[in-house]
């Protein structure tokens, strides 16, 4: 019994001396300071503002781990992504599919470190990931059998991505309907040039569309055409098709190429870049522009966000609507969000920073900003997003204060029940507005991964045909001619391989089934 009892006060003690499960939890990732560089792509000249993210500041003095940023612009980065990848100067870490993607990965192998191992004895968190989600492991396994990237799931993701925007006081001071189908857009387009839509008593002012020199297939949706991946690949009557070879296409461009003969399109938009572009729709003094196909009106058109609305996807020749976004979920998971290259010294410790990003409240955070800034946490368990500050978006708000899109991101199975969004602004809005378009979704091509011979023939045959076909869409669209010069296009575009790009892709399909 004595001995029993020094047993029991020695269990007693030894439990008053031990950490807490919640101590352990917040002991630095290392005892000595160490330092990390991460490498991450933002859009345009939003810069590096998401480091103000206090769940990023208490990270830092939480885990021992210092970061120095590499934060580039989309604007100039291919450019420089080419000098980096030439030179082997690389960062420890990458983050962002925007930043490196297959191909880049694909051809540099000799960058970039093989995860799965270090996975298994590293992250807890980011293994939780890949129980919940199959698709963490599918997705990112290269042909080879490596994992060289992680995944991400985003939370509260709607169906349908751009959408038609439209600026329905335009519509009001025109007297006009809104458009349902091409008809009646391109009789609401003629209006907004010909009259003093924007009603500042200028009737030449106003730029019914403009788009910038990366012009994406959005203004094809009629057509049954939906770029989503911006591989040139859409399902046209439920077949994979290289769209820019396709007549629904030409019917596109030759409906394109009558508005811009009526003065409709801005004539820079084959020249002006996205900053340019979104000069003039966030101009100061008079809203210039009548329509676009968004995300949601208040990512493009800052102040005048209020006097656009999105609407149904517009009806083409057919009759039917067609609408570009995914049934899954718009980008809700994606690879190549986070690599360690083989510059990175210590990859066990990087990895064990980054799976502190892989829980839900980690992850809701670096999406939207942080909790007491973007994010309210409620007694009960549920976390709301706050309104932007005046004069700001909410969309803008959100890039401005987190990594947003980018980085690594988990959210568990029904957590975003937890949820509570504004449906008047930001991915609330999203949310509403997604629903006039989910029934008429194009799913996209699935997000194969090609093999290194692949990825190397693939990307020559691309870049010629996306090239010339860039080239000859410009041209028809500005200056016509495209029914006397389309049988020799079609064979200009097979002769250079479009045939092959095709089956490329297809192939890797069967392979992923």
């Amino acid at each position: 019994m004595k001995k029993l009892k020094y047993l029991v006060s020695f269990l007693l003690l030894a439990a008053m001396l031990a950490p807490s499960a919640e101590a352990l939890c917040e002991a630095p990732l290392t005892q000595e300071p160490v330092e990390f560089t991460v490498l991450t792509m933002r859009w345009g000249d939003m810069g590096d503002s998401f480091k103000q993210n206090q769940w990023l500041i208490d990270l830092e003095a939480r885990t021992n781990v210092k970061i120095n940023w590499q934060v580039v612009s989309s604007t100039d980065w291919e450019e420089q992504k080419n000098i980096l990848l030439a030179g082997g100067e690389l960062p420890d870490i990458v983050f962002g599919s925007g930043t490196f993607n297959d191909t880049d990965i694909m051809n540099n192998l000799e960058y970039f470190l093989p995860l799965e191992d270090l996975i298994a004895e590293n992250m807890p968190n980011y293994q939780a990931a890949m129980a919940s989600y199959e698709a963490f492991k599918t997705l990112t396994t290269y042909p080879d059998g490596h994992i060289y990237t992680l995944a991400k799931n985003l939370p509260a993701r709607p169906i349908t991505c751009n959408q038609p925007i439209i600026n329905k006081q335009w519509l009001d001071n025109l007297g006009l309907a809104v458009p349902t189908t091409l008809d009646e857009l391109t009789q609401v387009l003629t209006a907004f040039k010909e009259q003093d839509a924007n009603g500042n008593g200028d009737p030449n002012d106003e730029f019914p569309i403009s788009f910038d020199k990366d012009y994406h297939a959005d203004f094809l949706n009629p057509f049954q055409i939906s770029d989503y991946k911006g591989n040139g690949i859409t399902s046209i009557d439920g077949q994979f098709v290289y769209y820019p070879m396709t007549e629904n296409y030409k019917a596109g461009i030759k409906w394109l190429h009558e508005l811009y003969a009526a003065g409709i399109i801005d004539p820079e938009s084959f020249t002006q870049d996205e900053q340019m572009r979104r000069g003039k729709m966030q101009n100061n003094d008079v809203p210039l522009v009548g329509m676009y196909y968004s995300w949601s009106h208040d990512a493009e058109f800052g102040k005048w966000s209020s006097q656009y609305i999105a609407i149904a996807p517009i009806a083409g020749p057919d009759g039917k609507a067609y609408a570009y976004g995914d049934h899954n979920g718009v980008n809700s998971i994606q690879r190549n969000e986070v690599a360690i290259t083989t510059a990175c010294k210590d990859p066990a410790l990087a990895l064990r920073w980054v799976d502190e990003f892989y829980n839900s409240e980690a992850s809701i955070q670096n999406f939207w900003g942080a909790i007491g800034t973007v994010i309210t946490k409620n007694a009960d368990g549920t976390y709301a997003l706050n309104n932007p500050p005046e004069g700001t978006s909410a969309d803008a708000w959100y890039w401005d204060q987190s990594l947003r899109d980018f980085g690594p991101k988990y959210v568990e199975p029904g957590f975003s029940d937890k949820l509570i969004l504004n449906p008047e602004s930001g991915d609330g809005l999203k949310l509403v507005t997604s629903k006039l378009g989910e029934d008429f979704v194009i799913d996209p091509f699935p997000d194969v991964i090609h093999t290194e011979e692949e990825t190397i023939e693939i990307a020559s045959l691309y870049r010629d045909i996306n090239d010339y076909a860039r080239q000859m869409r410009a041209k028809w669209i500005t200056s016509g001619g495209i029914d006397e010069e389309w049988d020799a296009y079609i064979d200009q575009m097979k002769r250079m391989g479009s045939d092959r790009y095709l089956e490329i892709k297809l192939t890797a399909l069967e392979r992923m089934k």
